[in-house]
């Protein structure tokens, strides 16, 4: 394979600054317009689910719904002639959602009855995330997840115990209402059950019978009392993994521990801290 000529590598470099860098006025601006025809392919993709705008202006939406995926197979194409790494590119999450909002538009064409593939094309909205640099909170989202891994057993015993309150008070009002009070069947009552444990009240199945409405009462009762458990749960592990973060953060001079997230320096000796980025990093 011949090597790459100066001016093609130089045109590749100087594409990667733009398209995948944010220092540069030019990065800045291509983000930005980026950004902007997400955002407007999203709306555009809204309103054509809404059926008197479709029928009025359907054709414009087609035509603009094919102006972004033009727009956006090209700039997909760009990503991977000047990636340093195409294969890794095309396999990374961002990769994958780059490909996926176009793909259906060009699947349409080949397989009519694919339209309902369409809804993808929201995956687009994914792609601010770049845009925005997010990732920045990695360390925050890492947290959060360690949180909800520590906690899951409890949250399982949990739903596991709601559960077995469900299915007891399911038969029971199946048994006391039966099926000429909508009570048809015990998954119907489960599902009266779940909608009124947890304070949704759709109110499309009610108890007519004096003890099945002491039933409900206490039901309703029982929802209040405990959708607040996983809540707490949660939050003493998030609580729990804070203080593990704080304590990750200690000065290399003083050897103090506990500062916050977004310290920079040490409040007892003033000196730099080691950023947080860079602890929690496996």
């Amino acid at each position: 394979m011949a090597d790459q000529s100066p001016q093609d590598s130089l045109l590749k470099q100087r594409l990667r600054t733009i398209i995948f860098g944010t220092d540069t006025p030019a990065g800045k601006a291509f983000d930005i317009s980026l950004m902007v025809a997400i955002v407007a392919s999203i709306v555009l993709i809204s309103l054509d689910t809404i059926g008197s705008l479709s029928d009025a202006y359907g054709e414009y939406f087609i035509i603009g719904e094919w102006f972004f995926t033009i727009l956006f197979t090209i700039e997909y194409l760009l990503r991977l002639y000047c990636s340093q790494n195409r294969l890794h590119y095309a396999r990374s999450f961002f990769g994958v959602v780059d490909l996926l909002s176009i793909l259906p538009s060009y699947l349409a064409l080949i397989f009519p009855a694919a339209n309902f593939a369409l809804a993808i094309r929201v995956l687009r909205l994914f792609r601010v995330f770049r845009v925005l640099k997010l990732l920045r909170f990695l360390a925050d989202g890492n947290l959060l997840l360690k949180a909800m891994m520590q906690s899951s057993r409890k949250v399982f015993v949990f739903f596991f115990s709601v559960t077995l309150i469900i299915l007891v008070l399911s038969v029971v009002m199946y048994v006391i209402e039966g099926p000429q009070n909508g009570f048809s069947s015990i998954p119907k009552s489960m599902y009266w059950t779940i909608v009124t444990i947890t304070t949704v009240g759709y109110g499309d199945i009610t108890p007519q019978t004096p003890l099945g409405q002491i039933i409900a009462s206490l039901t309703m009762l029982i929802g209040y009392s405990i959708i607040a458990i996983p809540t707490g749960i949660l939050t003493a592990e998030i609580s729990h993994e804070m203080v593990k973060v704080r304590d990750l953060r200690k000065c290399s001079n003083c050897g103090k521990k506990g500062h916050d997230n977004d310290a920079q320096f040490c409040n007892h000796c003033g000196s730099e801290l080691e950023a947080l980025a860079s602890l929690t990093q496996p």
